[in-house]
Order: C-alpha cells, then structure tokens, then sequence
C-alpha cells in the first residue's frame, strides 16, 4: 500500500483534513522519505530507517504520531491544550486540527539533528 492507496480508503468526511495533513508533511519534511509504516504514513529522514513523526486516520480520531522525544519536549506546553498520549497527538473531529501547531512541531522535526527516537 501507498499513502494515495491509504487516503482513498479513508472515510469521506476525514479526507480532506486527511490530505492537508499530508500536503503540509509533505511540505515541510523536504528530503523525507514519505512510506507506510505500520499501517499509516510515516516520515523517515534520509539514511535512516526509523520513522520522525507519522500520522493516521484512527476510528475515533486522526492522530499524528510525535516520535522525537527533543521535538516533543520543546513543543510540551503547546501540546498540553491537546489530547496528547505518550507520542501520539490525538483529533476527534477533523475541523478541529490544530494545522499551525503542526506546522511548527514538522518545521522543528525538519530542522531537528539526528535525535532520539521513542519506541
């Protein structure tokens, strides 16, 4: 499967929140290798061969999965407003997609050395 494969088979009402969400991984993550992983898109820096951060139409949410512990850390007080897990950043309606957080925790991932990766 392919992230095109992947977005055809989201629900309607999802994709186009769902397909922002890529455009904006897309476009922040230059030189990211875009693959499926586990069942969702992920974002894999060049050389490397664990995901940075990843996103994925769930059930009940869209999640965004935040797999830089540095990244996470400096973006803690912002992602506190949210439903936050341990990685995963969680959306229950698509409207609700905080699209300028997101641009700023993909522009530090981007920006970000090589660093830890939760697992």
């Amino acid at each position: 499967m392919d992230v095109d494969t992947y977005l055809a088979e989201t629900p309607d009402a999802r994709r186009p929140a769902l397909t922002l969400l890529r455009e904006l991984f897309v476009a922040e993550l230059k030189g990211f290798e875009e693959v499926i992983a586990y069942g969702m898109p992920a974002y894999v820096r060049p050389g490397e061969t664990a995901a940075e951060i990843a996103w994925a139409n769930q059930k009940q949410y869209i999640s965004v999965y935040l797999l830089r512990t540095d990244v996470r850390d400096a973006f803690a007080d912002r992602l506190a407003a949210h439903d936050m897990g341990k990685a995963c950043l969680r959306f229950r309606h698509p409207d609700k997609v905080d699209f300028p957080l997101l641009h700023d925790l993909l522009r530090a991932t981007a920006k970000a050395p090589r660093g830890r990766i939760c697992g």
